[in-house]
């Protein structure tokens, strides 16, 4: 979409400095998108993705040791029931953090 109209207003150094102050909680750089999401939808949603960033971890090693275990698979030709054991373990570990995750987000009001 092309923002060709613009937009124009006046504030004290005290509102700038609030304005300034509430982007940085929001975690967003720029001002313009900050007074337009504002303005638009009266409020700036900054999630904190740690527990994101952690199932994403747990995904990574478990696609690794996957893929160890496939290899070993093909040079073997068997699979061990440890080895499926320990994948059954990291994808449950991985549930539980999305559970987790989601009942964070469906609180979010």
């Amino acid at each position: 979409m092309a923002r060709t109209r613009g937009v124009y207003f006046l504030a004290s150094d005290d509102e700038v400095k609030k304005i300034r102050q509430k982007m940085d909680e929001a975690g967003i750089r720029s001002m313009g998108a900050y007074l337009r999401k504002m303005a638009l939808d009266g409020y700036c949603v900054n999630l904190e993705l740690d527990d994101v960033k952690e199932v994403r971890s747990l995904l990574r090693r478990c696609s690794n040791n996957l893929n160890q275990y496939a290899k070993r698979a093909n040079e073997t030709g068997s699979i061990y029931a440890d080895d499926i054991r320990d994948i059954q373990e990291r994808l449950e570990d991985i549930w539980q953090e999305l559970q987790e995750i989601l009942v964070h987000l469906s609180s979010i009001q």
